[in-house]
């Protein structure tokens, strides 16, 4: 195959999300379509429900009534995702399968963990916070987590030395 697989949305009947998922998963390990229909995804989030005084944490369908497929389309490929029961249609103009752009796949799966993290400060460097409430404050840097993308600051306010996390985003060099 020479065209490389992208994510596409599938409208579904509202509530058989899971089971259209299960559904395209079968006829692609029955029919060893794996190269085609790479992946398959219901897109759901955690959240914690108070009911009661009592908490619990449930896993609520961010996207109600749609499911994510990251597939090469093909006639076989179009074919099987359409005619799987539950299944309306591909989500783009006259249902034609449209591809979603890589904004778009970052802010629904998260970071895009195949980028790198370039900085231009280490531990024990002095850095401005900009775009936060304390924009233009000082800090020293004490960590950096790449994984969080995250820096730990110490920061002087009010006469005081202040730890602070924020993002990677959030913090600047300053020249000496």
């Amino acid at each position: 195959m020479s065209e490389a697989a992208k994510w596409y949305v599938v409208h579904t009947y509202s509530g058989y999300e899971n089971k259209v998922a299960q559904n395209i998963e079968k006829v692609v390990e029955n029919r060893k379509l794996h190269d085609l229909i790479q992946e398959v995804r219901v897109p759901t989030e955690k959240v914690t429900e108070i009911t009661d005084g009592k908490s619990k944490e449930i896993e609520r369908k961010t996207y109600p009534g749609y499911v994510l497929i990251k597939m090469v389309v093909t006639d076989d490929s179009w074919y099987i995702v359409r005619n799987t029961r539950g299944c309306t249609g591909f989500v783009g103009p006259a249902s034609e399968p449209t591809p979603l752009s890589e904004e778009e796949v970052k802010s629904l799966f998260g970071i895009d963990v195949s980028s790198t993290v370039e900085i231009n400060f280490k531990e024990g460097d002095r850095v401005q916070i900009s775009g936060t409430a304390m924009d233009g404050f000082i800090g020293i840097v004490q960590n950096i987590n790449l994984e969080d993308r995250t820096v730990d600051l110490l920061v002087s306010m009010f006469g005081r030395e202040t730890p602070t996390t924020l993002p990677l985003s959030q913090v600047v060099a300053v020249e000496d």
